[in-house]
């Protein structure tokens, strides 16, 4: 094994994570040489509709999948918050490097936080999970649908829309901090599932690769998007869906956070469960049972009928 072919979308920052994790695995095997494969998926192509609203899950996985199947690509590099909790008969997500910053980050004409913002502000963003945790606590905001990579979306600031909420991993992987001006705590607002993480994808037949691939894996990032996504995958969520999870680690204890919400943010059914991190993916599913039990299933299913 002399050269891996790394499938990835073609946005600024999925190929900035392609070559990270390149990087990653030429230090590992100083010979290895690499490529990117780069795909244009479903998500990428339609920029003009609300995400909710074209439904459907794998809309920025589905054809790097495809991809990995048929023998193009070797492995692929995902934003693990876009990755549906079943994937492909024969591959799996092998490894998970040191997880980024997994809040919310907010960019605002006033150059300041979100408290700073006039009544009745336009904010740009397209997530369902953030507007409907921002409803309540600002319910004069007007939310406005933008799509596109980092730099699109900043472009519309001052002219399109007031704020710009983006993941503060993507803010800090490009190097745009200096474009925030507030990063938000996760007790204001709970971060998608899995948010900040990567995740590489193999066949799981190719050994050699796999063999190389798990030396990438940090436990902590490990356990704590297990508890993430078994909370996820039993409410059958992706990520177009008010659904956010937060885990955290001290020592062996994991704590997890999880909520569902109406998209209007009337309702925001929230809890959290703390527990031996071994436990991480029963955790989530008991979570995820809380909540159903509490109401989010009338919310999912009303959702799941409107897409």
């Amino acid at each position: 094994m002399t050269h891996i072919r790394i499938a990835t979308r073609r946005s600024p920052l999925a190929l900035w994570q392609a070559e990270y994790v390149s990087a990653e695995l030429k230090r590992l095997d100083p010979n290895l040489t690499t490529e990117l494969v780069k795909i244009v998926t479903r998500g990428d192509k339609i920029l003009d509709v609300p995400l909710a609203q074209v439904g459907g899950k794998g809309l920025f996985t589905k054809e790097i999948d495809e991809a990995l199947l048929d023998g193009r690509a070797d492995i692929a590099v995902h934003s693990m918050k876009d990755v549906p909790t079943q994937l492909p008969e024969g591959t799996s997500i092998r490894a998970h490097p040191k997880r980024e910053d997994p809040r919310d980050a907010i960019a605002t004409i006033t150059g300041g936080d979100m408290d700073t913002l006039p009544a009745g502000a336009k904010i740009g963003t397209s997530s369902l999970r953030r507007i409907a945790q921002l409803k309540g606590k600002y319910p004069s905001f007007e939310f406005v649908s933008i799509r596109g990579n980092i730099q699109t979306r900043l472009s519309k600031l001052g002219k399109e829309v007031d704020a710009v909420i983006l993941a503060a991993a993507g803010v800090y992987r490009m190097g745009m901090t200096d474009k925030m001006h507030q990063f938000i705590s996760t007790d204001i607002m709970l971060p998608a599932v899995a948010q900040g993480t990567l995740g590489i994808q193999t066949r799981d037949a190719d050994d050699a690769v796999n063999a190389l691939v798990d030396q990438l894996n940090d436990e902590e990032t490990v356990i704590r998007t297990k508890a993430e996504r078994a909370f996820l995958a039993r409410l059958e969520g992706g990520c177009q869906v008010p659904i956010a999870a937060y885990a955290t680690l001290d020592g062996d204890a994991l704590t997890l956070k999880g909520l569902v919400g109406e998209v209007d943010g009337s309702v925001i059914l929230q809890s959290e469960l703390t527990g031996p991190a071994i436990d991480a993916e029963k955790m989530g599913i008991a979570l995820a049972d809380e909540l159903l039990d509490a109401g989010a299933r009338e919310i999912l299913e009303k959702l799941y009928a409107a897409q």
